[in-house]
């Protein structure tokens, strides 16, 4: 397989967040052939067409994270049933402008974590029709809605139930495979 670099995202801004331990975790469970790094949202200001002419600094930064990875994890909890308002927002300013949306062609997969019993089911279904509209490859199984419970990870990341750890490593590596899929029939322009 190739080596690939994966950009993701952790939907929520909280610091204490459980899907920023699930994020380390994955992080840790990856095949040493992917390279992962966070692209953060954290500074984006409320997308606005007003922006399209001339994006503001963070705005180009964050373009530009996303032009230097091959794919796109998203790791994110539900809000509302839905997906969280920074979320969406992120993925507003990376389909603008019209023309240059950063997600076309990009294989992108989803994952999260909550302490309910479906997991971040409904919010994925979400981020899914979203992704779908951006024209971005999506790794449709396995799924992966996992149930948080207190422990289940660490603070840095280690995944203290074997069979959990297992999912998710086994999770990673058909991500890999998949994002090889898309690369084979749709190649990259650069």
């Amino acid at each position: 397989m190739d080596n690939h670099r994966v950009g993701y995202f952790i939907g929520s801004l909280a610091a204490g967040s459980i899907n920023r331990k699930l994020a380390k975790a994955l992080v840790r469970l990856k095949p040493e052939t992917l390279e992962m790094e966070e692209i953060s949202f954290r500074d984006l200001p409320l997308y606005s067409y007003d922006y399209d002419a001339d994006f503001p600094p963070a705005a180009r930064a964050f373009k530009e994270a996303l032009a230097n990875v091959d794919a796109v994890l998203f790791v994110t909890p539900e809000y509302n049933r839905s997906i969280p308002g920074g979320l969406k927002n992120a993925i507003d300013w990376a389909s603008r402008p019209y023309g240059q949306n950063s997600f076309t062609r990009k294989p992108s997969a989803v994952i999260g974590t909550s302490p309910g019993a479906i997991g971040t089911a409904v919010a994925q279904q979400s981020l899914r029709s979203v992704l779908s509209f951006c024209n971005s490859p999506q790794m449709n199984a396995p799924e992966a809605y996992i149930q948080f419970k207190p422990g289940l990870i660490t603070d840095d990341g280690d995944v203290t139930v074997p069979d959990t750890a297992k999912f998710l490593e086994s999770y990673m590596s058909e991500f890999h495979a998949f994002i090889d899929r898309v690369y084979t029939v749709l190649p990259r322009s650069r």
